[in-house]
């Protein structure tokens, strides 16, 4: 026998047990979206190299060590997209959506980054991307985090606690990373080699640094609250007004910086204490300068992105995941006519009843074994057609949600029944 495939390391398969979850997030997210004015586009996963390592920085560790890059058979660099925000963008500018236009925009998708894999970590990730184009106003940062934790609010997701900073414009760090520079290199013995070859070229991604024993280190580091210019420093003022008005709970954190070089001011993360280590579910904030960096013109930008997968991971843990499987009926049928018939009532049924959810279950293991495998799928109600039932032209309705006697129904009858159960 042939030995069987086994997945590549860090990508996984999504099983049926699963995807229903998946199908709640995605389809929740979607219908808020819309509700908020976002539309969606559907991108390529492969770009060309230069669009990652001019949009999220040459000194990151995401274009150092994580992208998968090949050269195709025309020897052009090209690259399977680790993030969202940089294609978005590229699509803009390629098709003219940005020229004196404002877009609201999402996405969603796999993204792929060869990092070690662990629980909420994978080499290929699913994200969901929120992005706002052409938007100056501290509204719409404060519309994106509100959106953000409206969603948590629809999934009933309730360990989320948001982190928020302003890292002011590009202009106002410039002092704040010479600070840094001094800072880090009165203490250049105790970096390591990643931080040694950031510290003259990008000292902020230092700040960003994993390294468990340069903790405490960054830890004392200058802050770069002292170095916002003022009209940073306001606009990140009304965004703490406005979320504080619809009720919105964060905490400031002036060691957020997050890994991308393209931000600028507001930036946020939505944190859980239910994943270990992989704590951050939806991180984002304002990129003012991405589009002027990608060929366009000055355009300011804000967005977000979550992982679908570490979304589904706490939902579980908190037991928000619901049952797998939710049917509103299931086919019980005894004999090869029954079987027959009972073919064509269920596509009469579905005829009848939009959106009905009715399995047909295979005969294998009798007429008992039938019954025990629809009151497993969690559905609400077991159709029964035996002899009598063929015999009559109808179907008997058994509930097994419900301590109630068993129906014997005309096709009508049972499909006002199961129409009048979904929409109770």
């Amino acid at each position: 026998m042939a030995e069987v495939i086994q997945p590549v390391r860090g990508m996984n398969d999504v099983l049926p047990d699963k995807a229903p979850l998946w199908d709640r997030v995605e389809a929740t997210a979607a219908n808020l979206f819309a509700g908020y004015g976002y539309q969606r586009v559907r991108l390529p996963v492969l770009e060309r190299t230069e669009l990652f390592s001019r949009s999220i920085g040459e000194l990151t560790d995401i274009v150092e060590k994580e992208m998968y890059t090949f050269d195709d058979r025309n020897g052009e660099s090209v690259t399977l997209r680790p993030e969202a925000t940089a294609g978005v963008v590229r699509a803009g500018l390629s098709n003219g959506l940005l020229h004196n236009q404002q877009q609201k925009l999402w996405c969603s998708g796999p993204m792929f980054r060869r990092e070690k894999p662990q629980k909420g970590r994978y080499r290929q990730f699913h994200q969901l991307s929120v992005e706002a184009l052409g938007f100056a106003e501290p509204e719409i940062d404060a519309e994106l985090i509100a959106l953000s934790a409206r969603l948590w609010r629809e999934l009933k997701l309730t360990s989320a606690k948001l982190q928020l900073n302003s890292i002011g414009t590009l202009e106002s760090r410039q002092g704040y990373k010479q600070k840094l520079v001094e800072y880090f290199s009165a203490h250049r013995e105790l970096l390591d080699e990643d931080s040694l070859r950031r510290l003259d070229r990008n000292p902020l991604r230092i700040l960003d640094s994993k390294n468990p024993a340069l903790q405490q280190l960054i830890a004392d580091a200058p802050l770069l609250s002292g170095y916002l210019d003022d009209e940073s420093r306001a606009h990140f003022d009304r965004v703490q007004q406005l979320l504080t008005d619809v009720g919105v709970e964060f905490t400031l954190n002036p060691r957020l910086v997050r890994g991308l070089d393209y931000y600028s001011r507001t930036v946020f993360e939505w944190l859980t204490d239910r994943l270990g280590s992989q704590s951050a579910i939806c991180s984002g904030g304002r990129y003012d300068g991405l589009v002027a960096q990608l060929g366009g013109r000055d355009t300011p930008a804000v967005g977000w992105a979550l992982g679908i997968e570490r979304i589904v991971e706490v939902l579980e843990v908190e037991g928000r995941a619901g049952s797998a499987l939710e049917a509103d009926a299931h086919l019980v049928v005894a004999g090869e006519a029954e079987r027959r018939y009972g073919f064509k009532l269920a596509e009469q049924l579905r005829d009848r009843v939009p959106g009905l959810k009715l399995w047909i279950g295979g005969p294998a293991g009798g007429f008992k074994a039938q019954l025990r495998r629809a009151d497993r799928s969690g559905a609400r109600f077991a159709l029964i057609v035996g002899e009598s039932e063929l015999s009559a032209g109808k179907v008997s309705v058994k509930p097994l949600r419900e301590d109630k006697p068993q129906q014997l129904l005309s096709v009508e009858e049972c499909a006002a029944l199961l129409a009048e159960r979904r929409s109770a």
